[in-house]
This record gives C-alpha cells, structure tokens and sequence, in this order.
C-alpha cells in the first residue's frame, strides 16, 4: 500500500520515520505535498519521498490512502479533493468536521467514491464504548477537561486557570490546534453542541491530560489520561501521532480489534 501525508510538520516527521525508516507498516510513504518547499524538500530528500507543491499532481500519485497531517485550514480546502481523488483517508485536524455539513460532505463524496475516511482517536481512549452506548441511543452526557501546559497552549501563565467551559463547537473555534479531541469524542458520541468541553492551562504540569466522562443506560465512565508531548512540539500529543501508526498498521489486517 502506498501512502501520501499532507503537511510538511512533525507529525509529517514522525510518520516518515516510523514508516519509511523504521518500517513499522506494511506500507511506504511515496508522496508528501505541501506548501512548506524548505521543509518539504528537506524530508523528501531523508525520507525518500516526492515532494508536490500542487495538489493535482499530489493526487496523481498512485496513493491508496492519505494521510492529512497539516491543519484545520488546509484540511477544509483539501480533503473533499483527496476523496474525489478515490483515495482512503485518514483526518488528523479533526476540528475541521466542526462544520457538520462538511463532514456530510466529505463522507458523500467518499461513499460515492467507494472510498473510507479514518478519524483517530488521537490523545484520548474511550470511543469505543461511546459508539457502543451511541447505538442503541442511551448516550446521555459526555464531557471532557482537558488540562495543559501554558506552553501546549503556547501562551504563558503562572497560575492554573480555567481557558474555557462550553461545547465542543465552541471550543474547536476558539482552540482550533489544540482540542482535535474534543471533536473526535463529540463525533463518536453526542454530537459538538451537546458535547461539554473545559479547558484548564496549569503551570505545574508536565503531560497535557485528559479526563472523559460519560453517562447513559449502559452505566457511567470515567478515563483520565496523561499524555506526553512529541520531544520537539509541546502544543501536539505523541499519542495524537501514534494512533494516526495505528491506523495504517491496522487497515488492511484480517483481525480487528474494537468498533
């Protein structure tokens, strides 16, 4: 399988690493685009991959999935082109889908095009059992509190403060790089207006981490977890970068695991 990353930054990075060098997918990162020509050329000339600067040709590439590593504006102006393009693929800025119409967009646009979009479950656990209790309609409430650094945040502050406290919509607006994961559970579960979001900066923590509870028929849960950074960006999560591994590790194997 042949794969193509869009964006020229450290998850970019991480994935040409761990895939092109390390080995640790069945498959082999052929084509990166970007707008980014320093970095682009610098990793296409260490990694072994094409360098496109122009989408079309990108998309000419014989990619069997995509993966979107960039940011939630280029995701809005690239990823209905990728799925026209009869190309798997795999969103990591999440926030883009805030705009519900657009994700009803991208997912027409890849059902006619026999195509699938993967959406990772990123820095957080729990999804799940959220689209398990989803199923059967006996979701009742979900919330997360996202507690960070002032420097993930990339703001500064000496004493631990409450940033934000409302819904998922609101909350990708106001924080459009930092709580992908907050959509990604409002996806699985309630949706983004019914979704309660808090984000809390704290100048003594080390690990941004994130505390998911919910209630329904099913019963109620409670998961924290604590996730350390990538080494050279403290604003993204490794975890975030991994399960985007996980994704191209999984899709094709004949045993899979959870929804």
């Amino acid at each position: 399988m042949n794969i193509g990353i869009i964006g020229t930054g450290n998850i970019a990075s991480y994935l040409l690493e761990q895939v092109n060098v390390s080995g640790l997918a069945d498959e082999k990162v052929l084509a990166i685009f970007g707008r980014n020509q320093e970095a682009g050329t610098r990793l296409s000339e260490r990694f072994g991959a094409d360098f496109f600067t122009d989408l079309r040709g990108f998309l000419e590439q014989p990619l069997d999935i995509v993966v979107e590593a960039a940011t939630v504006e280029a995701a809005a102006l690239y990823l209905e082109a990728v799925v026209t393009a009869k190309k798997d693929l795999v969103v990591s800025s999440i926030g883009v889908f805030k705009n519900a119409d657009f994700l009803d967009r991208v997912k027409g646009l890849a059902k006619t095009a026999g195509t699938h979009i993967f959406l990772p479950s990123g820095a957080i656990g729990g999804l799940d059992l959220l689209q398990s209790a989803k199923a059967a309609g006996g979701l009742e409430r979900v919330s997360i509190t996202t507690r960070k650094s002032p420097a993930s945040l990339g703001m500064e502050s000496d004493e631990e403060s409450v940033l934000f406290d409302g819904s998922a919509f609101d909350a990708v607006e106001k924080f459009p790089k930092n709580v992908n994961v907050a959509m990604v559970l409002a996806i699985a579960g309630i949706g983004a207006d019914k979704t309660n979001v808090r984000v809390i900066v704290d100048p003594d923590v080390e690990q941004n981490s994130h505390t998911i509870e919910a209630e329904g028929v099913f019963g109620r849960m409670e998961l924290r977890v604590e996730n350390n950074p990538m080494p050279d960006n403290p604003k993204t999560s490794l975890l975030a970068a991994l399960s985007i591994l996980a994704v191209l590790q999984n899709r094709s194997r004949a045993l899979q695991i959870g929804n």
